[in-house]
């Protein structure tokens, strides 16, 4: 009896790191990173921002990611901290978006709330999954990252409801800002200041101890791949979908489907990733991303868009939580590094991928080359992925 309680007691405590990982991860990713995405076309609308506009605006915010993840490595600082950290900044800065109206304040504060993105993903998936492991429970570590669709969906939903409202871009950024820090202010006692208490993850936040070696490499550029190939429809779907049918009834719902799919992908991919293993639900992952990637180009219409939706966006945090989790099993207890190098070089796949878009896309908003580029990245990084070693399966 008292072993049942005990077991009742762990479970209940993992719950509730899974959903603390849950919300954290909403508001970095689906707020912090992808707000953007679904107020682009309003901005458009209500600011005259160009698609160039818009792909300089993405590629700051990518950057700040770039330079979150990188600071990662170094930082010496307990998870929670940075995690605390980077919600707070978030919510801040995005927020400003709708107080501010000059387009290099914009890419300030986009390129700021990458930062806080990075900081909260690195931290908040190590710190998860660190305590996540002992209980043994695939389906917790699809909670943490399912996380990331549900912040997109409750964004894309927002944004929705505002677009049917007339209401204007600065006003979704302001709602979005203060929905951040509700967030935030939900989930600060989870990360307390002993939440890292006995164990390695929040102690030292460093590369040491993991040896370097050609599949670590791989990983790193797999996911890079990744970053770009993903990066092209997750910036600038709904813009393809208003090019098609302009009511914004219609194309608004491009956003929320693709958040709606990685939000229950995640969840179905902790049952998958014990059957097939990491590395190989990763490899998959990728080619069915790029068959997603892929419909826009070989089917034009508002049908083709929502499909590109649907398969990216069921695959965009599978890949990110089969990433993360074989980062463990080549790194173990120091993983923080390499998801921090992995990390980076998604940061810098997603930096090029909108830089592609101002200088591929011409004057009628055609993204067919960038998409297409997307799509060899995503099929080569696959073949890269079944060409390396094998990895034991995880436990039943």
């Amino acid at each position: 009896m008292a072993k049942s309680r005990d077991t009742r007691r762990v479970v209940r405590r993992a719950t509730a790191v899974a959903l603390a990982g849950l919300t954290a991860l909403a508001v970095a990713m689906g707020i912090g990173r992808f707000a953007f995405t679904p107020i682009l076309p309003m901005m458009q609308e209500d600011a005259g921002l160009s698609v160039a506009g818009g792909g300089w605006l993405a590629s700051a915010n990518y950057l700040g990611y770039l330079l979150g993840a990188i600071s990662a490595t170094a930082m010496r600082v307990r998870a929670a901290t940075a995690i605390r950290g980077g919600l707070v900044v978030i919510g801040i800065v995005t927020l400003a978006m709708g107080l501010e109206h000059r387009f290099a304040a914009w890419v300030v504060l986009r390129a700021l709330a990458g930062i806080g993105s990075a900081w909260v993903l690195v931290f908040a998936s190590a710190w998860c999954l660190e305590r996540l492991a002992p209980v043994r429970r695939p389906l917790l570590n699809g909670v943490v990252f399912a996380g990331v669709g549900a912040g997109i969906a409750v964004a894309g939903g927002s944004c929705l409801v505002l677009m049917q409202a007339s209401a204007s871009s600065a006003q979704a950024w302001i709602g979005l800002g203060a929905l951040a820090l509700v967030g935030t202010a939900a989930v600060w006692r989870a990360f307390g200041a002993d939440a890292d208490a006995g164990t390695n993850e929040g102690r030292h936040p460093t590369t040491r101890g993991h040896q370097w070696d050609a599949d670590s490499v791989r990983l790193v550029l797999c996911y890079g791949a990744f970053g770009f190939g993903y990066i092209v429809p997750a910036t600038f779907l709904p813009v393809m979908a208003r090019r098609l049918v302009h009511d914004p009834s219609v194309f608004g719902w491009s956003w929320p489907v693709f958040g709606a799919a990685a939000l229950v992908s995640p969840l179905a991919a902790a049952v998958w990733a014990r059957r097939l293993g990491h590395r190989r639900l990763w490899m998959l992952s990728h080619l069915v991303m790029a068959l997603g990637v892929a419909f826009p180009i070989v089917w034009p219409v508002i049908g083709g868009v929502m499909i590109a939706a649907l398969l990216v966006g069921g695959t965009f945090m599978v890949i990110t939580l089969a990433g993360m989790q074989e980062a463990r099993a080549v790194a173990g207890p120091r993983a923080t590094g390499l998801m921090a190098a992995m990390t980076s070089a998604f940061g810098i796949g997603q930096i090029v991928g909108p830089m592609s878009v101002s200088s591929m896309v011409d004057p009628t908003a055609d993204f067919s080359k960038p998409l297409l580029v997307a799509c060899v990245l995503l099929v080569a990084s696959a073949g890269a992925l079944v060409a390396g070693p094998p990895r034991a399966q995880p436990p039943r």
